[in-house]
């Protein structure tokens, strides 16, 4: 029985590739049960991410075999020729199979270092395959074992603790000079990527309101309805701005959208309440002379990529402290692995050894109430139990010496202590 991890990233594919095998939420109950029957492995889970897709199996096949068939599958699956697919796929076996799955949890193999949806997206995964029955014992404990490392991570490691993204790091920074976002009054000028990064994190973090402003109203509707903001148009900002403690901007303009004179007028209004700026834009947003201004704090995106750096830095740090973690941890597991397969070994060979003792005695009984010499019956027992017990080991052996296999031979003998001194 083996653990296998076959899949593809953004490390090894473009995103014209990794779109063509994603797993729509939808499709994945049905794509599990398929993987069962054409993969023909015994458990399955799917990951589908924007950044991966990744299948974990476990079989009893060898990795290359098993990999030839997912790919055939996903080919027929998704309609999509092997050729596209082959070339960025991955194949992890066993340890490594097991490691590479922790360190996915872990953030680890993640695009952003220590990112935290990934763990997020792998528990869904687990209760997806959980709801189409495509698990049993050894991938749930595998995924069981992984969110317990991840956990550890997240707890002994500063792995993300630190922002490396701009709009992680405007909220980031926010949250240490308010003591609690819960009231604050958040205005996002713009509609881009990064504006709706910065309001998901703001989101994510129960801010107390978000105004949208943007030239385009329905670019802003459509992000603003996901987190339950308002929206204005950028006309309206000076009546706004004096209502935001927060302001965080990143549009395409070639011009200042805020200027000193509005931010003064904005101040006049809030009897001394502070305002946290951040400008995103390249050209600026908001003009220089703002951080002139008392009770204003502006932070453009060069001292946000300079917290950056340092952060990626302290998260690289942190990410050898948690491979260390994830090591051990796959270690412990594939020790459980192995004693799984032991115990199964020992317990079949125990019950093949039991029925036969059972249908041996079972005949011994019904002598003895037919009046049978109760000596001969249990030398008769004696026999035939010894004969049963010892006739697989002794084709081994014969089998071993007859072949001249001497490793297997000298295995044999030492598993039966057969060169024992006699007492």
């Amino acid at each position: 029985m083996s653990i296998v991890a076959v899949g593809i990233n953004h490390k090894t594919a473009p995103i014209a590739v990794r779109e063509k095998i994603s797993f729509n939420p939808d499709q994945l109950s049905h794509a599990l049960q398929e993987m069962l029957d054409n993969v023909a492995c015994n458990e399955a889970a799917i990951l589908s991410t924007c950044n991966r897709t990744e299948l974990y199996l476990v079989q009893d096949a060898n990795a290359q075999e098993l990999q030839a068939r997912v790919i055939n599958w996903l080919e027929q699956y998704h309609g999509v020729p092997a050729s596209m697919i082959a070339p960025s796929l991955y194949c992890h076996t066993d340890k490594q199979a097991v490691n590479h799955m922790m360190r996915v949890a872990c953030g680890l193999d993640s695009l952003v270092l220590g990112e935290p949806q990934i763990l997020g997206q792998m528990k869904q995964a687990y209760s997806q395959a959980k709801a189409a029955g495509s698990m049993a014992l050894v991938m749930d404990r595998l995924f069981q074992r992984t969110f317990g490392v991840a956990k550890q991570v997240r707890t002994d490691t500063e792995i993300g603790e630190s922002a490396v993204s701009v709009a992680f790091a405007a909220v980031n920074l926010a949250k240490h000079i308010f003591a609690s976002l819960e009231k604050a009054r958040v205005l996002l000028v713009g509609a881009g990527e990064t504006i709706e990064l910065v309001a998901k994190h703001l989101y994510d973090n129960k801010v107390g309101s978000i105004t949208v402003a943007n030239r385009t109203l329905s670019r802003a509707e459509g992000m603003a309805e996901k987190i339950g903001a308002d929206v204005i148009t950028l006309a309206q900002i000076p009546e706004h701005l004096a209502k935001a403690d927060i302001v965080i901007s990143s549009t395409g303009s070639t011009l200042p959208i805020i200027g000193k004179g509005m931010v003064e007028s904005a101040l006049s209004h809030r009897k001394h309440q502070p305002i946290f700026m951040v400008d995103l834009a390249v050209p600026r947003d908001i003009e220089e002379q703002v951080s002139d201004l008392d009770d204003v704090f502006l932070y453009t995106v060069d001292d946000l990529q300079s917290i950056i750096a340092q952060n990626i830095e302290n998260r690289r740090r942190a990410a050898v402290q948690a491979e260390g973690i994830v090591s051990e941890h796959s270690d412990g597991f594939m020790a459980w692995l192995r004693g799984l397969n032991t115990q199964d070994a020992v317990l079949s060979y125990r019950q093949q050894c039991m029925s036969e003792r059972d249908v041996l005695l079972e005949k011994a009984l019904t002598q003895l109430k037919n009046d049978k010499s109760p000596e001969a019956v249990v030398a008769e027992l004696a026999t035939k139990l010894t004969n049963k017990l010892m006739h697989a080991p002794t084709s081994a052996l014969q089998s071993a010496a007859q072949g001249g296999e001497l490793d297997k031979l000298i295995y044999l003998r030492d598993i039966f202590d057969l060169d024992k001194p006699n007492n």
